[in-house]
């Protein structure tokens, strides 16, 4: 066996380095793209892997990396960095291109097939699902109270839905309370895809597998009969379910969920919060969660032998007790998911018939029906901030996070832009699909005018917008104030507590349910956190926080509540 050289002499000539005992190559971290019910599982397994990473054979030290998106948002990033790589000269040693991925459930793993397939039919890019190992899973449920629950465990439950107006109808000893549903949006959530699929082979009285094209058209107006109990959509079920726990039954009676958010919201309740119940439907999605190791030029062959450590470290059993702390249900059979409990709101012995994959073609259809048949129509006021502190950078991030946000309209939906500073100034009404015709005109038109200069009306401006909702709203619409803005109400006629309790009046206790999302933009102290986050928690929308770098991401993630 060679002797190690001193370590004076590697540091000052680097020579032999192989033979130096100090010396260890930098370590290879590889990112994993994954989707939303997979992050906190993914960020403390990245942690663990970290003290003790795997190595390679010339002992490089393998670091894993996470990134999360919604499933959809992790399909549409592949395809367009595949396509660049495979059809438009893109460098496959892109760094932006992840090396892992993984979304929340099958239904997204082969569509993610299906569109590489297009882009180079001779190759499998992509493998099949039962060559992705898994990492975990969570069964899509019902999420209700206790005393609702019952209604729900019935062998139709959207079926039921689609029939019934309140929950006395679901069941005749239960309240006469109206429906109101959540679930996740289906065109960038997995949650929401499955969802919606499964309505879909219910009412078509259908296996998934087996629906067709023309049985999704067929029964556009029993979806859209279940979706008009719609209280918002949203990005993530962990969101909707802490969001229907805050605001109780009379925001959101049901939501389609995860088992784990059923899980955390009931571990993280407060005394006055209810309890939380999971109703697993007779047919459900496991939501399976595997481990995507694409055979594709952008991964190297050093980082396919690097992936399959992570890949092998992330199933052993002190790993997978990491998927356990989240609530979800290690795939290492070793590992009992300790927190799928009765006490939690979940039955660890739940037994339904787990749901397969439609024809990726026939998730197309779904996806299309949904977006522009079945989706309950929202009607939007998004109030804008120009006053002079949004001179700069600032304003321009906010131009292109608008036009993104415009161009997204979908072809049920209206949306009111208000434009604000020391003046209130009459909306521009955009209606249905933004990006083309006059609409498209008239919003790039609003966005380009932008001017950065006067004061900050907020008060008035946030109250102008719910005005113009309560006037112009039509039966059937979500409704929402969207408030983008950098700084603190001057100048505004109507007080804090007066604009709080005007919009209470509209607000989720009332028939209109408009409900108020705020952005406190740029720099903290340049807004009040805290009346923004007063304004918006109290009319159950969400407050969040932007900068120049964040804005647009913010803004598609709230785009997705209507």
């Amino acid at each position: 066996m060679a002797r190690p050289l001193p370590q004076a002499l590697c540091a000052s000539l680097l020579l032999s380095l192989a033979g130096c005992s100090f010396w260890s190559p930098p370590p290879l971290e590889l990112e994993m793209l994954v989707g939303s019910a997979l992050k906190g599982f993914c960020q403390s397994a990245a942690a663990a892997i970290a003290k003790d990473p795997p190595q390679l054979p010339d002992r490089t030290p393998v670091l894993l990396r996470c990134r999360s998106a919604g499933s959809g948002d992790v399909v549409q990033q592949i395809e367009d960095q595949a396509r660049g790589v495979l059809q438009g000269g893109g460098a496959a040693e892109d760094p932006r291109i992840p090396t892992l991925l993984s979304v929340d459930g099958e239904i997204y793993l082969e569509l993610l097939r299906h569109r590489l397939q297009r882009l180079a039919p001779t190759r499998e890019l992509i493998p099949l699902p039962a060559d992705a190992p898994a990492l975990a899973s969570s069964p899509m449920v019902l999420m209700t109270t206790p005393e609702l629950a019952k209604g729900l465990n019935r062998k139709d439950p959207y079926g039921a839905l689609a029939r019934s107006g309140d929950h006395h109808q679901l069941d005749p000893s239960g309240p006469f309370q109206p429906i109101r549903f959540v679930h996740t949006a289906p065109t960038r959530s997995n949650s929401g895809l499955q969802t919606v699929v499964a309505m879909v082979a219910e009412v078509a009285g259908k296996r998934p597998e087996q629906l067709t094209v023309a049985d999704v058209r067929a029964h556009a107006d029993q979806l859209a009969a279940i979706e008009r109990h719609v209280t918002r959509y949203g990005s993530s079920t962990d969101e909707l379910a802490r969001a229907m726990q805050r605001n109780g039954v009379f925001w959101a009676s049901v939501g389609a969920v995860y088992e784990s958010s059923v899980v955390g919201v009931n571990s993280r309740r407060g005394p006055d919060q209810e309890a939380m119940k999971a109703v697993y439907p007779r047919a459900t999605y496991a939501s399976t969660m595997r481990v995507i190791l694409p055979n594709a030029p952008w991964v190297s062959a050093k980082e396919k032998q690097a992936a399959l450590l992570l890949i092998e470290r992330l199933q052993q059993p002190a790993i997978q007790q990491l998927a356990a702390a989240e609530g979800l249900r290690p795939a290492n059979p070793a590992v009992p998911a300790s927190r799928v409990t009765p006490a939690l709101g979940a039955d660890p012995g739940a037994v339904y018939d787990s749901l397969r994959a439609p024809k990726p073609e026939v998730v197309e259809a779904i996806i299309q029906v949904w977006r522009d048949l079945a989706k309950k129509p929202s009607r939007v006021a998004l109030v804008v901030d120009s006053s002079g502190s949004m001179k700069g950078e600032k304003l321009a991030a906010a131009q292109r996070s608008l036009q993104a946000y415009l161009g997204q309209i979908g072809p049920r939906d209206t949306v009111g832009l208000f434009d604000f500073d020391a003046a209130l100034r009459p909306p521009v009404v955009v209606r249905g699909g933004a990006a083309t015709g006059a609409g498209g005109a008239a919003a790039s038109r609003f966005v380009s005018s932008l001017q950065a200069e006067g004061g900050t009306r907020l008060y008035d401006a946030v109250n102008q917008g719910r005005d113009w909702l309560l006037n112009s709203r039509k039966p059937g619409e979500i409704l929402a104030v969207v408030v983008l803005t950098d700084g603190q109400d001057n100048g505004s006629s109507l007080p804090l507590d007066g604009l709080i309790g005007s919009l209470k009046r509209s607000g989720f206790g009332a028939d209109e349910r408009i409900a108020v999302f705020t952005i406190g933009y740029g720099n903290q102290g340049d807004f009040d956190g805290e009346v923004l986050k007063r304004i918006a928690l109290g009319n159950g929308g969400e407050f969040a926080t932007g900068t120049p770098e964040s804005i647009r991401k913010r803004m598609e993630d709230l785009q997705l509540a209507f």
